[in-house]
């Protein structure tokens, strides 16, 4: 099965460009980040169209995350448990069941954090904590499961063009990977870095300052395995291409195909 995860940044200003993604790369599901969308008025029938059953978490001009499938999703849940006052669309979650076996796919859009430090930083964190609570869950229930998203954190220097320039950004900071590093300790496995120890892997470059042509990118896509799921990894993997084409999102697609 593929899974893919891509923050298209904003679905209806990219929806040609997601079509053409699905037609080519053919996920078995994606989770989307920003798509920038109520649930009413996300491309529904289009997205369905190309073969999707679609369920969203939408939020009006911001955030929101989605999950596409081209088999049934169970169980959905919206909305990262932990805080009922939190008003952001940013997690939504649902079970697939695959040829043998069934996984819990966990799509997330984490809090940017800037300017750090304040308030919104003050609510990176929060998240984080929350985040860390359902993650231990997943791995204390030993389900098949994965979390997977814009995670707005760049694990290591190896994983940005460039650490001076991010050293004192909310994605880099000593608390932020401290943070994920939590989470990850639990007994997650970081896909990507599973596959390969290549340096200039990338998910995201700047639409300024030639960010793109130059490659100064960070690396803040990521899939976390539980080790159930771990165990059943084939290949992880970054749709570059996408970067380079008409009107494109700044993140890449990032997929993991798992044996189930």
């Amino acid at each position: 099965m593929k899974i893919a995860s891509f923050n298209i940044n904003g679905v209806k200003a990219r929806l040609p460009a997601l079509l053409d993604w699905l037609g080519e790369a053919q996920p078995d599901v994606v989770v989307l980040q920003e798509i920038k969308s109520t649930d009413e008025t996300f491309p529904r029938s289009q997205v369905e169209d190309a073969g999707y059953s679609v369920e969203t978490h939408g939020q009006k001009s911001f955030n929101g995350v989605a999950i596409l499938s081209k088999h049934p999703l169970e169980d959905v849940s919206r909305g990262l448990p932990g805080d009922e006052e939190d008003e952001q669309a940013r997690w939504i979650e649902a079970t697939v069941v695959g040829e043998a076996n069934a996984i819990r796919i966990c799509g997330l859009y984490l809090p940017n954090g800037n300017p750090a430090p304040g308030p919104k930083y003050d609510y990176k964190l929060a998240w984080m904590e929350r985040l860390h609570a359902r993650a231990s869950e997943l791995i204390a229930g030993e389900e098949c499961a994965l979390m997977a998203g814009d995670y707005n954190v760049i694990p290591q220097g190896i994983d940005c063009h460039d650490p001076k320039v991010w050293a004192e950004d909310a994605l880099f900071l000593p608390q932020t990977r401290a943070s994920f590093q939590r989470i990850t300790s639990l007994g997650f496995t970081d896909a990507l870095r599973a596959s390969t120890s290549e340096d200039k892997i990338y998910t995201f470059w700047d639409y300024q300052t030639g960010a793109w042509q130059k490659n100064n990118g960070i690396r803040i896509d990521h899939f976390l395995l539980t080790p159930q799921a771990a165990d059943r990894l084939t290949a992880c993997g970054i749709d570059k291409d996408i970067r380079s084409r008409e009107k494109p999102s700044d993140h890449v697609p990032i997929w993991v195909d798992l044996d189930l």
